[in-house]
């Protein structure tokens, strides 16, 4: 449900928009929206108009929901096939029981008792995998951030709305993010491990913490995938993390348009052509980078959006853009972006298409991938 918002919806004589306040009992009548699960792709928005008294809302993704034979429907499409975080898939009482069990082994790594919260008070679904030991595991790590991304769910400093989830208060040391990293390495076939999740900042201004676990990571074993999930601000620390046998990056963007990439993320202390520089330099290193894309109906796929990607594809190298629900109040992103930023796209069938036409090589999804899918990605026609 929507608080202060009113169902806007066409009517069927005549086609106009129009608004429905209440329903046909009197009742005062609310929009609603859909939050996809992992693995889908909001298309379209949900239809609504704000009240004056309206609040801001939660950090969710708002996609539009209908009814019809008798069922409700979102409008979404399942973009990647991988079953990892199908909610049917998790067990809390398993989690729970395996969490506690391997958390008394390990009393005093800060970095599993940090996964152990994120599993069980924010059901983090990575968290959730490392205890079920496996697919994805999650690497928190840093405190701090050079963004102020506008809709960031672990810090939001004005206090306009809540933060999903609250930051690292300070960095886990690199022997308990390795011995974590390690563990699930030995004992999940195709394991990825990752650092930049939803709970801390940006790991990247905690550099020793992550080049001093990638050596010990990559001394005890050649196994697995690790990937920085990252704004890609430093490209210096970038090539240092490739060069000690960090596998793959994936760069979060709101957008490939810099007026609009800066409207939202609000960068302190790096610019537009650093992010370009760290997808250069890990390409180079011939390592894997791909694109956290924020998706938001009528920004996203908008040609200019698209023939700002094309050129970013170009440029840098990428091989695979994730297609993520942008998690924010819509009416919040509208405001922020440049006039004329938003308009009517050509739907998200359409963008995938012109991109792959454009890059036939290029992939699409919602997860990171391990490292021997990548190398079968390469290496077929």
């Amino acid at each position: 449900m929507l608080p202060g918002r009113v169902p806007l919806g066409r009517d069927p004589t005549n086609g106009r928009l129009v608004t429905l306040d209440r329903d046909e009992e009197g009742r005062r009548a609310h929009a609603v929206a859909a939050f996809l699960a992992p693995a889908h792709t909001s298309i379209l928005l949900a239809s609504y108009r704000s009240r004056p008294d309206a609040p801001t809302l939660p950090l969710y993704s708002y996609a539009a929901v209908g009814f019809a034979r008798g069922a409700y429907w979102a409008a979404g499409v399942r973009v990647d096939p991988d079953r990892r975080q199908d909610p049917w898939r998790f067990d809390l009482d398993r989690i729970r029981e395996s969490a506690g069990a391997e958390l008394a082994e390990r009393p005093s790594n800060r970095l599993l008792q940090q996964l152990h919260r994120c599993a069980l008070e924010y059901h983090c679904r990575a968290a959730q995998n490392y205890f079920l030991h496996r697919h994805e595991a999650p690497l928190p790590t840093s405190h701090a951030c050079n963004s102020r991304c506008l809709g960031c769910i672990s810090l939001q400093e004005d206090g306009s709305f809540k933060a999903a989830q609250d930051r690292l208060q300070t960095p886990p040391p690199a022997a308990d993010v390795a011995e974590v990293a390690i563990t699930h390495i030995g004992r999940v076939g195709r394991a990825v491990v990752s650092y930049g999740q939803g709970c801390e900042g940006e790991p990247l201004l905690v550099r020793e913490v992550l080049a001093g676990s990638i050596r010990l990571i990559r001394e005890a074993t050649s196994e697995g995938t690790i990937n920085l999930n990252s704004n890609a601000s430093l490209p210096g620390v970038v090539d240092e993390l490739a060069a000690l046998g960090l596998d793959s990056l994936r760069v979060s963007l709101n957008s490939a348009q810099p007026e609009l990439y800066n409207a939202y993320y609000r960068p302190r202390g790096y610019v537009w052509t650093d992010v370009i520089d760290s997808m250069r330099r890990m390409k180079h290193r011939g390592r894997f980078v791909s694109l956290n894309l924020l998706c938001f109906p009528g920004v996203t796929d908008r040609q200019a959006e698209i023939d700002a990607l094309c050129a970013l594809i170009e440029e840098t190298g990428l091989e695979m853009i994730q297609l993520r629900n942008l998690n924010i109040d819509p009416e919040i992103y509208i405001r922020c972006l440049p006039s004329g930023a938003r308009g009517q796209g050509i739907g998200f069938d359409a963008f995938r298409k012109r991109l792959r036409e454009r890059f036939p090589r290029l992939r699409f999804g919602y997860f990171n991938p391990p490292r021997e899918r990548i190398e079968r990605w390469r290496t077929s026609s």
